[in-house]
């Protein structure tokens, strides 16, 4: 009976901290959706990539405020899907890109839209372990999309550098895949396939550099735990479903029937922070770090 109320207790706190995306005028996801469609993508996997994760750009394009200050916005992890429409469609007049590599190297990356042209410097460095090549309070945003699972090393290097890195009041995009969805209590109650949302490897290719998988999926309130460990307020922190997954559903009602928290269970999370400069930082969080 101790257990059943204590669990009942956690649903109910948990619940409380389901947060709604933030207020302001940000591009609506239909307008997101239209624009995205614009792009020029080449290659049958490229294509199907895309259309799978369409939703996922079209809703991290929402999040990105408008430009007031600086209006520089950094992309980590760029890989010239949602960066066009940082200029076009969030109004910023400075976008960078940055991407895995030697550091000290930058890359010049282009991508057509609508029949525009788009071009974008994007430097090269290790997120997790490297000195960013920027000088503080540089960017007025920075996204980390799709980013943070699949560090090997030190994820609290990334989000201290995106925090040294953006203008205080700056904003920080993360989104990444919710390992406490109904779908991994699925696979793990089931115990046939990994709790992961994603966990394969890509085959290796002679020659190749390794392409790092996903390495640690985070629940959605952990990451919210990671980004205030690192002296940012976190503005809006949700979830979503990613389409395909609807078979695990039911998983809802097993979780409230047996007194479980059933928010932040979408497989997809999405979490805006804000740099304030007075907050503590913790380096290195208990639950996710040992001595």
């Amino acid at each position: 009976m101790n257990t059943y109320l204590s669990r009942r207790y956690e649903r109910s706190a948990a619940a409380k901290h389901a947060m709604p995306l933030p207020d302001g005028p940000h591009a609506d996801l239909a307008r997101a959706e239209h624009a995205l469609r614009q792009l020029t993508v080449s290659g049958n996997a490229a294509l199907a990539y895309f259309e799978k994760h369409l939703p996922r750009l079209a809703r991290t394009l929402t999040l990105v405020p408008p430009p007031k200050a600086s209006s520089r916005i950094l992309e980590l992890g760029c890989y010239m899907q949602i960066t066009p429409f940082l200029e076009r469609l969030c109004g910023y007049s400075e976008v960078r890109g940055a991407h895995y590599g030697p550091v000290g190297v930058s890359e010049t990356k282009t991508a057509r839209a609508g029949g525009e042209l788009f071009e974008v410097t994007v430097d090269l460095f290790d997120a997790e372990r490297d000195r960013y090549p920027y000088e503080g309070g540089t960017f007025e945003t920075v996204l980390a999309c799709e980013v943070i699972e699949h560090l090997l090393y030190d994820p609290m290097h990334l989000l201290l550098e995106c925090r040294r890195v953006l203008e205080e009041g700056g904003r920080l995009i993360l989104t990444t895949p919710n390992i406490g969805s109904l779908t991994s209590v699925a696979h793990a109650l089931h115990g046939y396939g990994s709790p992961q949302i994603y966990s394969l490897y890509s085959r290796p290719q002679p020659g190749a550099p390794p392409d790092i998988p996903h390495v640690r999926e985070y629940t959605a309130f952990e990451l919210g735990d990671a980004v205030r460990a690192a002296g940012f307020e976190v503005e809006s922190l949700f979830t979503e479903p990613i389409a395909g997954y609807e078979m695990n559903e039911p998983m809802r009602n097993f979780l409230e029937e047996n007194g479980y928290n059933t928010s932040m269970r979408g497989e997809q999370t999405y979490c805006v922070a804000v740099k304030r400069g007075t907050l503590p930082i913790n380096r290195y969080p208990r639950f996710l770090y040992v001595e």
